[in-house]
């Protein structure tokens, strides 16, 4: 893991480089107050003022330089100098004319950040910020180490991430935190959450279904139940994916690794609260015993399930999750899950599927992912829908035929699991990022992790 505490320091005046950030509309203004040297710099790189161009401005000695960058990035964006932070030589720096870095500190240390499990590291020297927000370094260095640890999580093939690897990264997680963890496998697992087992159940022997749990706090607070949806592999099950659908499928634990960087934030902030963390952890396989289409599946919570498809699992293995969380009577109930690929067309990768069935808990979601540049998008729990959900045969079916809303009934089916008292979040986060930006590679991406620490941070914090 990269030392991020290294790379954002508190300025005391120590030498360093000027970062100059100028917004387009500034940029004339900017350049009329600069001496001969520096507009002679900017006119040789045919700097013109647009957003994303960049020059290096010579200083009065011949080894100074200071660095400028247009910029059209809110004050309040993480990634408004990640660019820099990627690209520019090992040293240390500072915003020029004092500026605070602000919500820029994470996107500068996530910039530095790099998954190297599989080959070696290209050499580069740290690139040092100095902040005058001493205040804001914990925190920021906190974040974007959870970050990072989602990234590296989904990004971990599933050869070499199954349940096992899950389990033990929870366990190094409670260890790290005075927690307990309590796992359940076997015929405990078959006869306590049969929907966790069903799904597990081809699995080969060392990648065994389980369900994990880390409790953690004072049982006189207020209890927070988090969830993520385990799923090391999916292959389809016996409704197999196609080979391209099923590339990406390491990356179908991404809920469990939301959950286990929230949970690492709440510990070490040490919230009052009493954390309950469940993730049920599987791999969908294929084999002789397998789960079948048209099997009908007991529960936990007693209700009964007509599997229509092998590929809706991870709701099944959620429902069950769900119910045990419940069963603890949580002040507020999150969980997060790579659910639906129905979530992904309505909504693309950046925006995780936000189903709340408490409209306050809602407002303060919605609103705590705008102040922290980390948006959710709220999707609708229609409860006209819940009729896509009969079954013949059974109390209702995991997934309904026809395909339409698909992200929305996936929800339906967890809120059978969840009383209406209980303030409840469901997160559909992709968990993956397609494309390279400045602070965030192609791969493994953190959705709505933010958002939802600034949630927790301001109802416990």
């Amino acid at each position: 893991m990269t030392d991020f505490t290294a790379l954002l320091q508190p300025d005391r005046g120590q030498p360093a480089r000027d970062i100059h950030v100028v917004h387009p509309d500034r940029f004339a203004e900017w350049l009329a107050r600069q001496p001969a040297r520096i507009r002679t710099a900017v006119a040789a790189n045919k700097v013109s003022g647009r957003a994303g161009n960049r020059a290096i401005l010579p200083g009065e000695a011949a080894e100074d330089w200071a660095m400028l960058l247009v910029c059209d990035e809110a004050l309040d964006s993480p990634w408004r100098i990640a660019s820099l932070g990627e690209g520019l030589p090992e040293g240390t720096y500072r915003l020029a004319d004092g500026g605070a870095t602000g919500a820029a500190g994470l996107g500068w240390l996530l910039a530095q950040h790099r998954f190297t499990r599989y080959r070696k590291p290209e050499p580069a020297g740290a690139r040092v910020l100095l902040t005058t927000d001493v205040a804001s370094i914990d925190e920021t260095v906190r974040l974007a180490a959870a970050t990072a640890r989602v990234r590296d999580l989904v990004d971990t093939g599933a050869s070499d991430l199954g349940p096992a690897e899950l389990e033990a990264e929870v366990d190094a997680l409670a260890a790290a935190h005075g927690a307990t963890v309590t796992v359940t496998r076997g015929d405990a697992l078959a006869t306590g959450y049969p929907m966790i087992h069903a799904v597990g159940q081809a699995a080969a022997r060392d990648r065994a279904p389980r369900l994990i749990e880390l409790e953690w706090g004072d049982i006189a607070h207020p209890r927070v139940a988090i969830v993520g949806k385990g799923v090391c592999f999916d292959s389809g099950g016996l409704d197999i994916k196609p080979s391209a659908g099923m590339r990406l499928m390491k990356k179908d634990m991404g809920g469990a690794a939301h959950a286990l960087a929230l949970a690492g934030l709440v510990m070490q902030a040490r919230l009052k609260v009493r954390l309950h963390l469940l993730i049920p952890a599987v791999e969908n396989a294929i084999a002789g015993n397998a789960f079948r289409p048209g099997d009908v599946l007991p529960t936990r919570k007693g209700l009964t399930v007509e599997n229509t498809n092998t590929d809706a699992e991870g709701r099944l293995i959620l429902g069950d999750a769900l119910t045990k969380a419940v069963e603890g009577a949580p002040d507020l109930l999150l969980d997060f899950a790579t659910l639906t690929g129905a979530a992904r067309v309505a909504l693309g990768p950046d925006l995780p599927a936000t189903f709340v069935q408490d409209e306050a808990l809602a407002a303060d979601l919605l609103a705590a992912g705008d102040t922290v540049r980390d948006p959710l998008w709220r999707l609708p729990l229609w409860s006209g829908y819940d009729d896509m959900l009969k079954s013949d045969i059974a109390d209702m079916v995991n997934a309904p035929d026809g395909g339409f809303a698909g992200a929305i009934t996936a929800a339906l089916f967890l809120r059978r699991f969840v009383p209406a008292t209980i303030p409840w979040a469901h997160l559909d986060t992709f968990a993956w990022r397609p494309a390279a930006r400045p602070g965030r590679p192609k791969g493994g991406e953190a959705y709505g992790l933010r958002a939802t620490w600034a949630l927790l941070k301001a109802r416990f914090g």
